[in-house]
């Protein structure tokens, strides 16, 4: 099936109950502000073409907050698989072999074509030059205006600071993305030399390093407003 685009809750509603109670789900929730978002939609668009028995849903995140919420999306890209009519599973962040993984064990079968196509998302075997290291780091900082190097996902922190600075970001309304550093071993490694900070989280805004969750905290006790004037 092809991807449909949600225009609002009524037309989500209509949707998914409109469809035969048989047929797998999956959503994809999504901002236009996040690189990360833009990789992933070509993923899904093209996944939307080798599983005819699935339906592909795609959601603006911002522009359709009461779907969002039902699914607790607290980061982008999230994505949702349901199977007769119940959550079987969710995924969070831009990993297309683990998103084609998922989608392939929620339809049972294997893929009408070929593979989906490789997205740069921090797997890249070939990027191991330092200067092709750098480039990709450089690109991976930038890849939203707020953006969060945490061990573990927002959904499933893996320690406890990214827990907290998770946290701090929820309860101050940032839109962020984020990078989860336990699974690439070179952005891990490579991003402690490329910001000369030697441990995680680690908090962007615009490009620039702020720090762990330390100095997260100094941050807002000098500037309780420090995030609504981004």
């Amino acid at each position: 099936m092809t991807v449909v685009e949600i225009t609002s809750e009524s037309h989500f509603n209509e949707l998914t109950t409109s469809l035969p109670a048989t047929t797998p789900i999956t959503l994809s929730f999504h901002t236009s502000w996040a690189a990360p978002c833009a990789q992933m939609n070509a993923v899904f668009n093209y996944l939307s073409t080798q599983y005819t028995d699935i339906a592909f849903l795609s959601v603006d995140a911002e522009a359709h907050p009461e779907v969002s919420e039902t699914f607790d999306v607290s980061a982008v890209p999230f994505f949702v698989f349901i199977k007769s009519g119940k959550v079987v599973r969710e995924l969070s962040g831009a990993d297309p072999k683990e998103l084609s993984a998922a989608i392939q064990e929620l339809s049972g079968q294997k893929p009408a074509g070929e593979p989906a196509p490789t997205v740069e998302n921090g797997t890249d075997k070939d990027a191991t030059a330092e200067e092709d290291l750098n480039a990709r780091l450089a690109k991976l900082v930038n890849a939203a205006p707020v953006m969060l190097f945490m061990k573990g996902t927002p959904a499933a922190p893996q320690c406890g600071f990214s827990r907290q600075l998770v946290g701090i970001l929820r309860e101050n309304q940032v839109r962020f993305g984020f990078f989860d550093i336990l699974k690439d071993d070179a952005v891990r490694n490579g991003l402690k030399t490329f910001s000369d900070w030697p441990t995680f989280p680690q908090l962007y805004v615009n490009g620039e390093l702020q720090g762990g969750l330390d100095i997260v905290k100094e941050i807002l006790v000098d500037d309780p407003n420090y995030f609504k004037n981004l």
